[in-house]
């Protein structure tokens, strides 16, 4: 018999996920306590989070997608408790993307996450905590702006329902005419850059948009965000795009784009700027976002990418 609680928070959509109730169900009979919770509007994954750390749960399990992990993360970072009193945090991939389980090397199976869940030690990890126009708000994954931006907000519900991903990629593909370059200026501990962009992550994980790889070498528990700007290409497009399909689109980052390691950024502009965090839009012209060292454990693959423990020490800042 397990003596471990869990919440699973789960988002409304995936709530009737046939292979989600056998793995639930699954659990259960291992011995595990496990209460499930169904988010139906704004504001219900704070209020669950706020039942499991007064019910003394061990563990609390984000269902659904980049966003049900935001909010769940948000939610449990936005307490005075330190990551060590809180339950751990577990993912389980439900959404349409999932950009940051598949970066982290998390299983897509309801019942395989599940399982991956019940057999790791968490590992304390970093979040993005973004303050705009005095509101604070947190971020697991990454915070996007520009074209990214706009691909996300603009790709049609019923599109991503079909195909997943790539719906992120045809509607990118669709909008290559009209790229609109935003100005803006970035600052931070060494680091400088001012001019338009065209795409922009800071990444505490490393993909979003459908595999989108802004950040391709983020750690989530290195207690720094990795900063990529992709700056207006104008006669560079054609040969970009070439490098895309060639040679991979890490190859065409490099190419392009000014990068950074860094603890905290500011990003200013003169108009207002969204940032997508992990599909919530933020709209300011000044925007801090700090990396907050080891705030809340989660329960990864032991030989999860996103971890530093994994890899060689890297230098930084990265420019």
């Amino acid at each position: 018999m397990d003596a471990s609680s869990w919440f699973l928070i789960l988002n409304g959509k995936a709530a009737g996920d046939e292979a989600l109730r056998e793995a639930v169900a699954a659990q259960r009979e291992a011995g595990r306590r496990l209460a499930v919770r169904v988010t139906w509007e704004r504001g219900d994954a704070e209020r669950y989070v706020r039942e499991a750390v007064a019910a003394g749960a061990t563990h609390v399990v984000a269902g659904g997608g980049d966003g049900t992990l935001r909010e769940v993360a948000g939610a449990l970072a936005g307490t005075d408790r330190d990551a060590g009193a809180l339950p751990a945090l577990g993912v389980l991939p439900l959404g349409t993307a999932n950009d940051f389980a598949s970066a982290a090397g998390i299983p897509e199976a309801p019942a395989d996450a599940l399982a991956l869940i019940a057999g790791a030690a968490p590992v304390a990890v970093d979040l993005l905590r973004l303050r705009a126009d005095d509101a604070v708000h947190w971020c697991a994954n990454l915070a996007s702006g520009g074209f990214g931006t706009r691909i996300t907000l603009e790709t049609r519900e019923g599109l991503k329902k079909m195909l997943g991903g790539l719906a992120y990629f045809l509607t990118g593909i669709a909008r290559l005419g009209r790229i609109e370059p935003t100005p803006a200026r970035l600052r931070g501990p060494g680091f400088e850059w001012a001019g338009d962009f065209i795409a922009l992550g800071v990444g505490n994980g490393r993909q979003a948009g459908g595999g989108q790889a802004l950040c391709p070498e983020a750690l989530i528990d290195d207690g720094l965000l990795d900063v990529t700007v992709v700056p207006e290409l104008s006669g560079e497009v054609a040969a970009t795009i070439g490098a895309v399909v060639s040679e991979g689109k890490a190859a065409a980052l490099e190419q392009v784009a000014a990068r950074a390691r860094l603890p905290w950024i500011e990003i200013e502009s003169r108009q207002p700027l969204p940032l997508n965090l992990d599909g919530e839009p933020v709209q300011a012209r000044h925007f801090r976002i700090d990396c907050v060292p080891g705030r809340v454990r989660m329960a990864l693959p032991a030989d999860s990418p996103l971890l530093a423990r994994t890899r060689e020490p890297h230098a930084q800042p990265l420019q």
